[in-house]
């Protein structure tokens, strides 16, 4: 995978770089995450936070509660609405970098299906991938 990295959202408003390669990279199926991609679950990648520049624009956070009482604040683009980042409170070291919003995202390798028990019937899982029901201990 190249390193550095980029992306950005659709309008091109907000922009970044990452200068270190994923920890973990995952398809998160909660319910939460459908809502905001708008399909079946996110594809992310968790890298070190401070590997992280913002190189452009602001992103706009909206936190919420996660079922294991942490809070999740996901980045958007407050001009297109494009989600761009992850924070866990849980993991407040790395932050989750949405997969398509790289500049090249064909290189992305998703390790494992997390929230399976949220996944929806009309999904189409990669089978090779090892499922979990909900968050795994990371």
């Amino acid at each position: 995978m190249p390193t550095p990295f980029s992306g950005g959202c659709l309008c091109g408003a907000v922009r970044y770089v990452s200068s270190a390669e994923p920890v973990f990279s995952i398809n998160c199926h909660c319910r939460d995450c459908q809502r905001t991609t708008g399909t079946a679950y996110a594809p992310v990648m968790a890298v070190p936070k401070e590997a992280v520049k913002i190189t452009q624009g602001e992103p706009k956070y909206y936190t919420a509660q996660s079922d294991s009482g942490e809070t999740v604040s996901r980045g958007f683009c407050p001009e297109c609405g494009s989600g761009l980042f992850s924070k866990l409170s849980a993991s407040p070291e790395v932050l989750g970098l949405k997969a398509a919003s790289l500049d090249d995202p064909s290189w992305f390798r998703p390790a494992i299906d997390i929230y399976t028990d949220s996944a929806q019937p009309w999904d189409a899982m990669n089978p090779d991938l090892p499922k979990v029901p909900k968050m795994p201990e990371m």
